[in-house]
């Protein structure tokens, strides 16, 4: 047999990498603590994959050449430690599929925008006709597709926990949205340690790349400075500064690359608000550098519709709006949210805190919220932070009491709005779940 591939975690990343290793000889194993999916156990049966559930067999997992290793196992888990102790050689993924294939990767990353950033960018590449795959934090396994439907072009959204196990892979074109603190419990609390993980989207990176990235963010200036990146270098802003190469001007944004200038009114686009803006001058800066037309750059950026869970508008009833932005899971993100709001908000918060600094909205929520509902099994530290600076704060402990409360809360020409801030595994499966049963909650008033 060939050389022994033991994949930790049979999700889709899992899964497909296991299908990939397969297909190029591996003696593959896959381990999952958790119960496997049954459309996953299919895929590996048709295959003939040996896999296992409910457990890690260690005399097995331990003889491994090489991990993948799922991005949600933390490396604090028992499994992982044993593995380093041995110096097994673990990798995500990405960085197993990026062995196999030679196709260009547009990679995106950030602690907010990128999920739209990259769902906007794979739009325009696929409205474009360029064959073109989606994959990392979306779409189907990067692997799976290498190994049985491979595309020319992909577009992936990548996280730090993917990141972390990545070493030789190499974007072609990177996009690094911002970094705000985020998943700190995974990083010991050391912000740094989770500024270091976004960094390595541009690790091996050469003169023929491209990096894309705001330029008025703080904390990219100064690792800028440290990282001395070789690729190409694409900043954006919401004005025209010195050495910004997307911005707006006139009502337009404009965005200058080697491939000409590209140019489109600003009420045109279909994302709206300032978070958008950088989401849409980062995919244009992409589109415009995989040298996609620019009549048709217009038109997906004019078209897109957005994506689920993001900022999305549900219902209106009685004259109040209901937005579900359960894709919140952290501050800054609630932040972005809060900020486009032009109405008294009813804000619903909570979940699983990740080590979160809530004086980032403590202005905004003073401001613009009249009402807190905090939605989770123990809200001790919301109240903590929040008690006495809104008039109103309630407590939830399933979705359905939520919405029947900011119901109660909310007047005609007020909105409610999920944002939590907070992971979502203390009341619901993930974020889809937590937008889904506001949805349906709301469309049930």
């Amino acid at each position: 047999m060939g050389k022994k591939m033991v994949i930790l975690g049979a999700g889709e990343s899992g899964t497909g990498a296991a299908v990939l290793a397969k297909a190029k000889g591996y003696d593959v194993f896959v381990s999952d603590l958790s119960v496997i999916k049954p459309v996953y156990k299919e895929m590996m049966d048709a295959r003939g994959i040996a896999w296992e559930e409910g457990q890690h067999t260690e005399s097995i997992v331990l003889a491994a050449d090489e991990i993948v290793k799922s991005p949600g196992i933390p490396d604090k888990a028992a499994i992982i430690k044993k593995l380093k102790e041995k110096g097994t050689s673990i990798i995500s993924e990405i960085e197993f599929a990026g062995r196999y294939t030679n196709s260009k990767m547009i990679c995106i990353t950030g602690s907010n925008g990128k999920t739209t950033t990259t769902m906007l960018t794979y739009h325009i590449l696929k409205q474009a006709g360029l064959d073109v795959g989606l994959a990392g934090n979306v779409g189907n396994s990067l692997a799976l597709q290498v190994a049985e439907q491979p595309h020319a072009y992909y577009v992936l959204e990548l996280s730090s926990f993917q990141l972390d196990n990545m070493y030789e892979f190499k974007a072609d074109v990177a996009i690094l949205m911002n970094i705000t603190p985020d998943h700190l419990d995974r990083y010991n609390y050391e912000f740094q340690n989770y500024v270091d993980s976004k960094f390595r989207i541009i690790q091996n990176q050469t003169e023929e790349d491209v990096f894309i990235y705001w330029n008025d963010d703080p904390v990219i200036a100064r690792e800028i400075a440290k990282h001395n990146p070789k690729a190409a270098l694409y900043p954006f802003s919401e004005t025209k500064k010195e050495g910004v190469k997307a911005f707006t001007e006139n009502k337009q944004i404009v965005i200058e690359t080697d491939n000409g200038i590209f140019t489109m009114d600003q009420d045109q686009l279909a994302l709206t608000g300032t978070h958008n803006l950088y989401n849409s001058l980062a995919s244009g800066i992409a589109a415009k550098v995989t040298d996609i037309k620019d009549d048709e750059i217009r038109a997906s950026l004019s078209d897109f519709a957005g994506v689920e869970h993001r900022l999305e508008k549900v219902a209106r009833v009685r004259g109040v709006d209901y937005i579900n932005d359960s894709k919140a899971t952290n501050v800054n993100s609630c932040w972005y949210a809060l900020q486009s709001m032009n109405t008294p908000v009813v804000l619903i918060l909570g979940g699983t805190d990740k080590g979160n600094d809530y004086t980032e909205i403590e202005e905004l929520v003073i401001n613009k919220v009249h009402s807190l509902i905090f939605l989770g099994v123990d809200n001790t530290k919301l109240h903590a932070f929040f008690d006495g600076k809104v008039p109103v704060i309630e407590d939830a402990h399933s979705m359905e009491e939520a919405i029947s409360k900011a119901y109660k809360l909310a007047s005609k020409g007020d909105t409610v709005l999920l944002s939590p801030c907070c992971a979502s595994f203390d009341l619901f499966k993930n974020y889809e779940d937590r937008g889904n049963q506001f949805k349906a909650c709301v469309l049930n008033l």
